[in-house]
């Protein structure tokens, strides 16, 4: 299983980044995938996750100016984010669940956003 993340990078705050999200090994079109973050000494936190019909879920700090989508055709996740705030700064991680188990299985190595003042 391989979850390969990319489009991170340095933006001033109020701007925009697209991260994007490369699954193989996994059935991906019956997987639930999301995106989890871990700033510098904090413990890794829930973003937004997208269930295999497409139903997104975000965690209140980022709801209305984070987008989760995915393509399953390509067994791509995107995370588009607008209106980037410092405290946005992360390693973005994307992560797949193996049905019929709960909770996130799979993890990809992180993308770094900063997101500077």
């Amino acid at each position: 299983v391989q979850l390969q993340a990319s489009g991170g990078g340095l933006v001033q705050a109020g701007g925009s980044l697209r991260l994007s999200c490369a699954a193989s090994g996994i059935v991906f079109s019956g997987a639930t995938m999301g995106w989890y973050r871990q700033a510098p000494e904090k413990q890794r936190e829930f973003v937004a996750r997208i269930t295999r019909g497409g139903k997104p879920t975000y965690a209140d700090s980022v709801r209305s100016r984070f987008t989760i989508s995915r393509d399953n055709d390509r067994a791509m996740v995107y995370l588009q984010m607008n209106s980037l705030k410092p405290e946005d700064t992360a390693v973005y991680y994307c992560a797949a669940d193996r049905p019929p188990y709960s909770g996130m299985e799979y993890w990809g190595k992180g993308t770094l956003v900063t997101v500077s003042s």
